[in-house]
């Protein structure tokens, strides 16, 4: 091959204007409509301005969209499995006509892109989640995401790009296509085999991607995401830190390049997908292995797809594909051998070894072995720097429930005995005082009780994230704020949801703010468990009813519980309990 491989559609639509173009639209920006991109959206953005979504110009038109949804390819045949679309809130669409350009802005307020629309639609989400993810199982994060953050309506039409996101970090890894095709072409590398990943990378990866190359006789290009990903996923910036020490263990030419994609985790869909984007970076060969792109299991235990199901579709379009699809089986270590070898090498007699990826965060919680066989040393150092074993993690105990329910008496009787034992700093943040504090302006709506909780999720998170303890008792009455909360603290360490689950009619009878009785006379609309639902947690660490124990129980409940999980040392239990007994 004497030149690189082309992009998909034969032409790389870099969509970014020269000064010139920018300077004769600019009388024209105060006039505009603006839309700020959530952080999905700015990855499209930037991934079709750079050319890596190449052959789309800009945000798909109508006909585009259903096509894709249907056949997996755009309206003028061309094969394109992933809709990419701008979802917006029914409010902005409806102050927008067709043919006229919107602001596209990152959330500092800089300007991205214009968008020409040409389409403007309403979606059936139901609809596009089955045919994209397979599922309506918002055990599927991409089916979550749709169904709960995406907006209802729908904008196409052409990008033209102002300013690329600005990043701060890795810079020297961030090659867009057309800069990454021109290095390639200076090293003089013409058969690229690109990898796909976005998870720290072990011994097995290493041994798949060497594999590759050599097969293939081609150089290698790692090429991990740095956008969005499963949620739960460890950090990007973690994981770079990884993949360059992992560099120094090749013994071929290998580089090393940042993706700032939003995956979808769709599966078979998504892998098609990332090939062709691949092939827009300048590779000629793309590696697919076993689960790609997979989110792992539904809501009843079950693979959401087949372990090789991505290189079943992968091999069926592969005669319309320019670039050429490696598959590979799981790679596992054999002991007998003291070597990697493909799951359907190993012989009946050899012993096999693995570590799954849940297996390695349990250990790295526990501060468990991670043997050298299975990574190595710098590697494990790494991780081990930003996942702390569980006794040196910050976390977060979350109570709900109903108002007089008792949570907020536990919670101040927790914050004393983990003050007590000490080891991390404490902050209890109750829902009354975050509520006089930060939410002043607030109501008693739907959305204002959401967005409250939202505000105590953000505080806790932060303070786990620097290894501390927050301690939330807010009643939260809304299952989806509370998984939002669980969320945004689980990315940074624990969280224990605490249901203090108290009757209603024994609140009643507490009631030391007289509310239940003003909501029963019609004096407080919308009050939790009289006039608004409450909606019980399915799946919480800690239930507690402060009708059948005594506050001190409760705590004692927590804190064995924490033990259990390894926040707390087991000795300061006992010696606590040595302590009381003594007094």
């Amino acid at each position: 091959m004497s030149e690189l491989i082309a992009p998909h559609g034969g032409i790389l639509c870099d969509q970014m204007l020269d000064a010139t173009a920018q300077q004769a639209l600019k009388t024209q920006l105060p006039l505009l409509n603006s839309w700020c991109l959530n952080p999905r959206q700015l990855c499209d953005v930037e991934m079709i301005l750079n050319g890596g979504l190449s052959p789309l110009t800009g945000f798909m038109s109508q006909a585009d969209y259903h096509s894709v949804i249907a056949t997996m390819r755009l309206a003028d045949k061309t094969l394109w499995p992933m809709p990419i679309t701008l979802d917006v809130s029914n409010e902005f669409a409806n102050k927008l006509i067709l043919g006229e350009k919107i602001i596209l802005r990152d959330s500092e307020g800089n300007i991205i892109a214009l968008l020409e629309i040409q389409d403007i639609w309403g979606v059936d989400k139901a609809v596009e989640a089955k045919a994209v993810y397979g599922t309506l199982d918002e055990a599927h994060p991409g089916v979550k995401y749709l169904m709960s953050n995406s907006g209802n309506i729908y904008l196409g039409g052409r990008l033209y790009g102002m300013s690329l996101p600005k990043h701060y970090d890795f810079l020297e890894l961030r090659a867009a296509p057309r800069i990454l095709r021109e290095t390639f072409k200076k090293l003089g590398w013409k058969n690229i085999v690109g990898f796909q990943t976005r998870n720290p990378m072990h011994r097995a990866h290493q041994e798949l991607t060497m594999r590759a190359a050599k097969e293939c006789g081609a150089n290698l290009l790692i090429q991990p995401v740095v956008g969005m990903t499963k949620p739960g996923d460890i950090d990007y910036f973690t994981r770079v830190r990884c993949y360059k020490k992992l560099l120094n263990y090749y013994n071929q030419p290998t580089m090393l390049n940042l993706l700032p994609l939003a995956m979808r985790m769709a599966g078979p869909r998504e892998a098609l997908w990332h090939a062709i984007i691949r092939q827009n970076y300048g590779c000629s060969h793309f590696i697919v292995g076993r689960d790609h792109a997979s989110p792992g299991k539904d809501s009843q235990g079950n693979l959401f797809y087949g372990y090789y199901d991505a290189q079943t579709l992968l091999a069926e379009h592969q005669n319309e594909l320019a670039i050429k699809i490696v598959s590979f089986k799981e790679m596992v270590y054999v002991k007998e051998r003291m070597q990697y070898a493909a799951i359907d090498e190993v012989q009946k007699n050899e012993t096999v070894m693995n570590i799954s990826g849940t297996e390695l965060r349990e250990r790295l919680h526990t501060g468990g072995e991670i043997p050298t066989w299975f990574t190595y040393a710098e590697i494990i150092e790494e991780l081990r720097c930003s996942y702390p074993a569980r006794l040196q993690q910050g976390f977060t105990l979350f109570f709900t429930g109903l108002s007089a329910a008792g949570k907020s008496t536990i919670a101040k009787a927790l914050l004393a005995r983990l003050m007590a034992l000490g080891g991390r700093q404490v902050t209890l943040l109750d829902g009354d005082e975050v509520r006089r504090i930060l939410s002043s302006g607030l109501g008693f709506s739907r959305q204002d009780r959401d967005l409250n909780i939202v505000r105590i999720g953000y505080l806790a998170a932060e303070i786990t994230k620097h290894r501390g303890i927050a301690i939330c008792a807010a009643i939260a009455p809304y299952r989806a704020a509370r998984e939002e909360v669980r969320r945004m603290v689980s990315s940074h360490g624990g969280f224990i949801e605490i249901y203090v689950s108290t009757p209603l009619e024994i609140c009643e009878k507490r009631d030391p703010k007289g509310l239940y009785v003003k909501a029963r006379n019609n004096f407080l609309p919308g009050f939790t468990g009289i006039s608004d639902p409450y909606e019980m947690p399915e799946h919480s660490e800690i239930a507690l009813n402060t009708r059948d124990i005594s506050v001190d129980e409760a705590t004692d409940i927590i804190i064995s519980k924490l033990t259990a999980l390894g926040y707390l040392k087991s000795n300061e239990l006992l010696q606590e309990t040595v302590n009381t007994i003594n007094e």
